[in-house]
């Protein structure tokens, strides 16, 4: 009998994307088999901090907070590269240094980027389908808008600034914009969790390689929230050949952001993206 794998990610076109080759058997594992919950990721963070789920999908911004529990993957990320979260308002509004603000999180990329840019900005946490209608009705000044919702809303809003900027202003490095990736539970036997990543990756490869039929399969399923065009544009996005493995760019990044989050008193001690993956070399020295 095989042994039980849980994996968490969003419902996200670019989770959803990345997961279901392994959904559609198109991957497999001979002794791990995979099941699958989607919600939304703040949600995901929680659960993490809980330590609910083998793998999961995680804000970057999180992962100092678990670091002890979870191992980080090198699979199934997201990075921003000249794009991002968009921080929007209506267009006749002018923000005061004390707005108010809808975020997808308080553990999100986006939320530590902002808390930074924005001190006296006043937070309020939503699922990030609410927060387009939040700042339509006035509920609140602006908000954070991430996922699928930046390719598409409301003529009445317009982006008073993108957290790509933000990130660049505090960077001040050329690095891509960490936004999401996946950890995995320590207490896995090793060579499970190397198998769980090899797995992982493979899906992803195999969806890269095969976006076109993979796309159509999920919209005729009614597996994502966007039409064919959108879906098309957003996995250019979020869920393309860099979202394979990290590189050493990507890990740099990773080092940034938390170095950030440590410069600003968000996180207890500074950790170091390459020192928390998972060690496949132990493979070739086993089998050396």
């Amino acid at each position: 009998m095989k042994k039980n794998i849980s994996v968490a990610h969003s419902p996200d076109s670019d989770d959803i994307f990345m997961y279901m080759a392994i959904k559609f058997g198109w991957v497999d594992s001979k002794w791990l088999n995979f099941t699958n919950k989607a919600d939304d990721i703040q949600t995901l963070n929680e659960a993490t901090l809980r330590g609910l789920y083998d793998i999961c999908a995680i804000s970057f911004a999180l992962y100092p907070f678990v670091a002890d529990d979870f191992a980080l993957l090198r699979t199934a990320v997201s990075f921003g590269e000249g794009y991002g979260p968009k921080l929007i308002k209506k267009k006749d509004r002018k923000l005061k240094p004390n707005f108010k603000v809808a975020l997808s999180g308080e553990h999100t990329s986006n939320a530590l980027l902002f808390h930074i840019a924005y001190p006296n900005a006043r937070i309020i946490y939503k699922n990030f389908l609410e927060i387009e209608n939040a700042v339509l009705s006035g509920e609140v000044d602006a908000g954070v808008l991430i996922h699928e919702s930046i390719l598409d809303f409301s003529d009445e809003l317009c982006v008073e600034r993108e957290i790509w900027d933000i990130w660049k202003e505090l960077c001040e490095e050329d690095l891509p914009l960490p936004l999401g990736g996946m950890c995995l539970r320590r207490s896995l036997p090793l060579t499970d969790a190397i198998e769980c990543e090899r797995v992982l990756t493979d899906a992803v490869k195999v969806a890269h390689d095969h976006k076109k039929l993979l796309s159509k399969m999920l919209i005729e399923r009614n597996l994502v929230r966007i039409n064919d065009e959108k879906l098309d544009a957003y996995l250019n996005l979020y869920a393309n050949k860099n979202s394979i493995s990290m590189d050493e760019k990507q890990l740099r990044a990773c080092d940034k952001m938390f170095e950030l989050g440590y410069r600003h008193g968000f996180y207890g001690s500074l950790i170091r993206a390459d020192e928390n993956l998972i060690p496949t070399e132990y493979l070739n020295a086993r089998n050396g």
